[in-house]
């Protein structure tokens, strides 16, 4: 695994550690069962897990929130918008969770270059600088990441 590229998440992973504020692991388009969500990864350097940030096609629902936190907070730093293959996403800080590589299905790999997915080198400091920052605060005590991440990290360190 590498921080900075995109992963999808083995179903095992949402049987072992049911939270219910997970993003769905499997959605239906068409009649046809498709891997989603997508997460982007980053290594965290004092545990060696990953942290993965699921990242959404849903631009108004997520543009709406943001708008909300905003309004409310002043700041909203758990969700990103930016370019993956010349599309903008949300990516859902909001939503990330840990995980081992033992988890991971497979890499999401652009079908024309057969080269990992990546984003830009501004987009992924943004990124990376909001996520070990909510981290930083959800370890504090601040509920800025909807699963409980501490407990699933906790039982990925056993």
């Amino acid at each position: 695994m590498n921080t900075g590229h995109f992963y999808y998440i083995e179903d095992q992973y949402f049987l072992d550690f049911q939270d219910s504020q997970l993003m769905k692991h499997k959605e239906t388009v068409d009649g046809i069962l498709h891997n989603r969500p997508c997460f982007y990864a980053f290594e965290d350097s004092r545990t060696g897990l990953y942290w993965m940030i699921p990242i959404s096609s849903q631009l108004d629902k997520f543009r709406e929130h943001q708008r909300k936190k905003i309004l409310k907070y002043g700041i909203c730093d758990t969700i990103v918008f930016g370019n993956v293959l010349g599309y903008e996403k949300a990516f859902l800080i909001q939503n990330m969770c840990p995980v081992t590589k033992g988890y991971i299905d497979c890499e999401y790999i652009e079908a024309k270059t057969n080269l990992p997915v990546r984003v830009d080198g501004s987009l992924e400091n943004e990124i990376i600088t909001k996520a070990k920052k909510a981290l930083a605060l959800q370890r504090k005590g601040v509920g800025l990441i909807f699963p409980d991440v501490l407990k699933i990290e906790s039982m990925l360190l056993k």
